[in-house]
């Protein structure tokens, strides 16, 4: 009997929505909030990486005349809402086992963004949204149309999702009827190169100062909000090499070696499924070389460690799960009979663990910070505690 079902997993996702919402309007008028640093990036000092967003909800709040951080707190809510719908509908005809499971509720994936609310609705979410939509579409023509017109779009939107690009890809193998593995990657390849054109134009032509002058002064006076955080190292971080620089001065033994177990840990119920899968085309040991090198670069270029986890987490589940529900693997029921799962075998002993593997911990933000603790308790008790402090007690 599965410890869960597929009932309880929409449940939760409503759940996860109604803090989502309830956090980013707390903060979505914090003047120093990290997220909308992020969405205040636009094109009125010219073009620039990450630019589309922001511009599209400063047209959004000209449009319905309302203030900036409303526009983009509805675009926040709005495309949130996309993401859990789209994962419910993905998950709906998924066939379930614990170990399944438990591989959708670590808390590298759905749970870390409002676990880490400074991670809540940052622009990876639109990906997510991309990813999940290519994986409903059936048609090859579709599938090929969409790739040479959304994945430009998501360059714009945030252009690391170059780094990504191997899960489509793979995806597409797999759907290949071409035996002849060069000649099939050629065919496939060449529908994403307007797409890695875009990102190696907007990596090397980053926003002159002048231009990023220009940006910030928009910004102030028109909607008096200063470009900070994200939107000023468009300008701090313009060149490839600062990024890496950026990251190899935090480098420690410690923070390593704590984010190896994290993601050991927290891949630990997908690293199971995949050592007890038999693709149909490639060695699994391939598969992930494949997907997981470039993400190793990103690793290298951003700080943000936690975020880079529940990308490659979210773009590694899906593509399993997916090839998975078409078949394109097959899991050995062997896997039954790994010490992990075999250890618990006791219902009570398996929900015990399930809280505290799923529940308990939950990795921070940036690579300097430490192991979160009990994000399935902190979250309702920090929104308890706003609501008290911030609606109850001033009011008497």
């Amino acid at each position: 009997m599965n410890i869960l079902n597929k009932k309880q997993f929409s449940i939760y996702l409503i759940i996860l929505f109604i803090f989502s919402v309830f956090y980013l309007y707390q903060k979505h008028l914090v003047g120093n909030d990290s997220t909308i640093s992020e969405w205040l990036i636009n094109y009125e000092g010219g073009f620039t990486k990450r630019g589309l967003i922001g511009q599209i909800a400063i047209y959004l709040s000209y449009l319905i005349d309302i203030k900036l951080r409303l526009s983009i707190f509805i675009f926040q809510i709005t495309v949130i809402a996309i993401y859990y719908l789209l994962l419910d509908n993905f998950i709906s005809d998924l066939k379930l086992n614990n170990l399944i499971i438990f591989s959708i509720f670590t808390p590298i994936f759905i749970l870390y963004p409002v676990a880490e609310i400074e991670v809540l609705a940052r622009k990876e979410t639109f990906l997510y949204c991309f990813f999940l939509l290519y994986l409903l579409l059936n048609n090859k023509t579709h599938k090929n149309i969409y790739k040479l017109t959304i994945l430009p779009v998501a360059i714009l939107v945030w252009e690391p999702v170059i780094f990504f690009f191997p899960f489509w890809i793979i995806i597409d193998f797999f759907e290949q009827n071409e035996k002849n593995i060069i000649k099939s990657l050629c065919n496939i390849i060449i529908f994403y190169l307007p797409a890695i054109f875009l990102a190696f134009f907007i990596a090397f032509n980053p926003i002159s100062s002048e231009g990023h002058k220009e940006m910030a002064n928009f910004l102030k006076y028109e909607f008096n909000e200063d470009c900070y955080m994200s939107c000023e190292l468009l300008l701090s971080k313009s060149k490839i090499i600062e990024q890496f620089a950026a990251v190899f001065d935090l480098f420690t033994f410690e923070r390593i070696i704590r984010y190896f177990l994290v993601l050991l840990v927290g891949f630990g119920p997908l690293i199971i499924l995949i050592q007890y899968s038999k693709f149909k085309k490639l060695n699994a040991k391939i598969v992930s070389l494949f997907v997981s090198f470039p993400v190793i670069v990103l690793f290298l270029m951003m700080t943000d460690w936690g975020r880079a986890v529940n990308m490659y987490y979210t773009f590694s589940i899906l593509t399993f799960l997916y090839l998975f529900k078409k078949n394109y693997l097959r899991l050995n029921q062997v896997y039954k009979q790994n010490f992990f799962v075999n250890l618990f075998k006791t219902k009570k002993l398996l929900i015990f663990f399930f809280i505290i593997f799923c529940f308990g911990w939950n990795p921070k933000t940036s690579i300097v910070g430490d192991v979160g603790s009990k994000p399935g308790y902190q979250i309702p008790r920090k929104a308890l505690k706003i609501i008290y402090f911030k609606y109850i007690k001033n009011n008497y």
